[in-house]
C-alpha cells in the first residue's frame, strides 16, 4: 500500500487544541465536589469516553459514583463545555494545512472522537464539515475508546479496511483504540506523553505533514504484522 485508503482523525488534542477547554470544565466539576483535580487524575481523563472519564475522576477523587451523581456530573460537563465551545476553538499547529493536503490528494477522511455528538457538532463549526466524509462519536457506538468501536465504524462507513487506514491520535487511550482496530497509527502527542509501543509512529506536530509521511506510517505498520489484528 503506497497511500492510505482513509485518514481517521481524532479531534480533541489532535486537530483542535480543545483539551484546554475540557480542563477548565473538569477542574470546575472537581471543585464543585470539594476537591482539587490532581494532574495525575487529569492526565488519566485525556482521551477517555464521557462515562469512563467520570468513573476515573470519581474514583480518583474519592467521590461516591452513585447513578444520580454521575448523571449530574455529565450534565454539568456538557453544559460547561458547550459554553466554552460556542466560539471558535484553537487549532493544533499544522492541522488546517494537513486536512487541506489530504483533501487535495483525494484521500477520504473521517472524524473519530470519544466526544458526544452534541458537542462534536459545535466543534465542527470550527473544523468544517466538508473536511470529513464521515464523523463518528463516542455516544454512537457500544464502547468508546480505548475499545476499537469508533475506528471500526468509521472505516466501515468509508468502505475501507481499517488495516489500510491511518489513524492520527494524541493520547494513550486513542492510540490503543486505533491500534486495536488494526489501523496504522500516527501519534502526535499534545497534553501528555504517549509511551512507545509496537505499531505506533510518532511525530512532534502536524506541521509539514505530507502524503509521503502517511505512506511511511502505512509501510511501518505493514512491517509489524504482530502488532495488528
Amino acid at each position: 500500500m503506497t497511500r492510505p485508503a482513509g485518514v481517521l482523525w481524532d479531534m480533541d488534542g489532535t486537530l483542535l487544541d480543545s483539551e484546554k477547554l475540557w480542563d477548565v470544565a473538569v477542574r470546575e466539576l472537581a471543585r464543585a465536589h470539594g476537591h482539587e483535580m490532581t494532574d495525575e487524575i487529569r492526565h488519566a481523563l485525556i482521551g477517555a469516553s464521557g462515562p469512563n472519564a467520570l468513573r476515573i475522576m470519581f474514583t480518583g477523587l474519592g467521590i461516591e459514583p452513585t447513578p444520580a451523581a454521575l448523571q449530574a456530573a455529565g450534565e454539568f460537563l456538557e453544559r460547561r463545555v458547550t459554553e466554552l465551545m460556542t466560539g471558535p476553538i484553537p487549532w493544533r499547529p499544522g492541522a488546517v494545512e494537513a486536512l487541506a493536503m489530504i483533501r487535495a490528494a483525494g484521500v477520504p477522511t473521517a472524524l473519530v472522537t470519544n466526544t458526544k455528538r452534541s458537542l462534536t457538532e459545535l466543534a465542527l463549526n470550527t473544523l468544517g464539515r466538508s473536511n470529513f466524509a464521515v464523523t463518528v462519536c463516542g455516544d454512537e457506538v457500544p464502547h468508546g475508546k480505548p475499545e476499537p468501536d469508533v475506528y471500526l465504524r468509521a472505516a466501515e462507513l468509508l468502505g475501507a479496511d481499517p488495516r489500510d487506514c491511518v489513524a492520527v491520535e494524541d493520547s494513550v487511550t486513542g492510540s490503543a483504540a486505533a491500534a486495536a482496530a488494526g489501523c496504522a497509527v500516527l501519534v502526535v502527542p499534545c497534553e501528555i506523553a504517549v509511551p512507545a509501543a509496537p505499531g505506533l509512529i510518532f511525530r512532534e506536530s502536524l506541521v509539514g505533514l505530507s502524503m509521503a509521511d502517511l505512506a511511511a506510517v502505512c509501510a511501518a505498520a505493514e512491517r509489524e504484522p504482530a502488532a495488528r489484528p
